[in-house]
């Protein structure tokens, strides 16, 4: 399915989403290092998981009411609130004003919309792409995300120690003209909600008791939370990329001359291996997808469980710039093949009047993930780095594990349909 003859809305998401990610990857992947440096690695850790527990709530409420109130409401409500978020970040690292507080509740507030966005949008790819497109169009989109990946650190690397202030505003400049985009030229195309419920004023309390009972049915599904879970634990790995990766770059390897021709500080070599997922997801996602089809999906989320256990296993090991070069490639690798065929899993599972709420719980995947993930930052100060990475490449392989069950339940399933 070619790009041109997309829907409206996924040309429009796709350029206004492409902006705004490249000015996010400019300064998001030194952010770690920031709140460490503001804080001590301890508090930071804390900090980063008390974040993601509101970035969780959030992830279910924008599912909900993506579904009940339409996916176009909630992604210009969520990119006007990241907006200002980064506009506010922004001026607490401005000439006139500093205040590492200010943007650490300013970065959480980004978050918290972003957890806002994205069920809304993948609910609306869904929505419009057929089924038999649908592993394209959303391997299409994150191959549009790595290629911010690739460019954003780089630029990054370069302006955000001496030019934050000018990065956050212009990151905030991309979040509104992404608002301005949605509301000019794009249609909402959630189904819709019978018999007008979500006209009628209600209680808080009600509405909170509605979206349990909701999700409720969600959690009755035993297939999808094994889904969840396995994304949990294998999140553990991936997660480290903007987490425990960059601290111990820039500690294991303060400087390094790569073959004798290039001289990269840690901080330089973490934005060159952060690139190189970034071109190795964009150049081959779309190229990966269409090639795992042909195989069974089990075995393509084993196979990535298995390379992302490799791969973090190794950075804890081959302490060097050819073997964190190496170790990324496997990541890539393992991140590569799943791109497409895990958000087409989710609406295979899904009903149509409850798909965002479906993707939101999916998502609880990173939201809980990067809950957690922060964690590892206190745990490599007690046991290690080496200790730390070899306990991420241990839940990684339990979730390839976790994976054979949830297909050979799933299996069972679509033979008594």
């Amino acid at each position: 399915m070619r790009i041109r003859d997309w829907d409206q809305n996924l040309k429009v998401r796709l350029l206004g989403e492409s902006l705004m990610n490249i000015t996010f990857w400019m300064f998001f992947p030194f952010l770690t290092i920031y709140f460490t440096e503001a804080f001590g690695a301890g508090l930071a850790g804390v900090l980063l998981i008390v974040s993601q527990v509101f970035s969780v709530i959030a992830n279910l409420l924008g599912g909900y009411y993506a579904d009940r109130f339409g996916r176009k409401k909630m992604m210009v409500v969520a990119s006007i609130g990241q907006g200002v978020s980064f506009f506010i970040f922004g001026f607490a690292n401005s000439p006139w004003f500093h205040s590492a507080v200010t943007a650490f509740i300013c970065f959480t507030a980004a978050g918290v919309f972003g957890s806002f966005y994205y069920p809304a949008s993948q609910a609306m790819i869904a929505d419009v792409v057929d089924e038999k497109n649908r592993s394209h169009v959303f391997a299409v989109f994150y191959t549009s995300m790595n290629i911010s990946v690739v460019i954003g650190p780089v630029i990054g690397g370069i302006f955000f120690a001496d030019y934050r202030f000018e990065l956050l505003v212009f990151a905030a400049i991309a979040c509104f003209l992404l608002g301005v985009l949605l509301v000019k030229y794009t249609r909402e195309t959630a189904p819709v909600w019978a018999g007008g419920q979500h006209r009628v004023r209600k209680k808080w309390y009600s509405t909170l008791i509605e979206q349990a009972k909701s999700y409720h049915v969600i959690v009755k599904d035993k297939i999808f939370m094994l889904f969840i879970f396995a994304g949990i634990l294998i999140s553990q790995t991936y997660m480290q990329l903007d987490l425990i990766l960059p601290v111990f770059t820039k500690q294991a390897i303060p400087e390094t001359d790569l073959l004798h021709l290039l001289h990269f500080t840690g901080e330089q070599l973490y934005g060159f291996i952060l690139s190189e997922n970034g071109l190795i997801v964009a150049l081959f996602s779309v190229a990966a997808t269409k090639w795992v089809t042909r195989y069974r999906e089990r075995n393509v989320f084993v196979l990535s469980s298995l390379l992302y256990a490799i791969s973090i296993y190794l950075f804890g090991v081959w302490i060097s710039s050819i073997g964190f070069i190496f170790s990324m490639l496997l990541f890539s690798l393992g991140e590569l093949i799943v791109t497409g065929i895990q958000q087409d899993f989710v609406s295979k599972l899904s009903p149509p009047e409850m798909r965002a709420q479906y993707f939101a719980a999916a998502s609880l995947r990173n939201t809980i993930g990067r809950t957690i993930a922060p964690v590892s930052i206190p745990l490599a100060g007690w046991i290690g780095y080496k200790g730390t990475f070899s306990i991420l490449a241990v839940l990684a392989v339990m979730s390839a594990g976790m994976y054979v069950l949830m297909f050979r339940q799933y299996e069972k399933k679509r033979l008594s349909a």
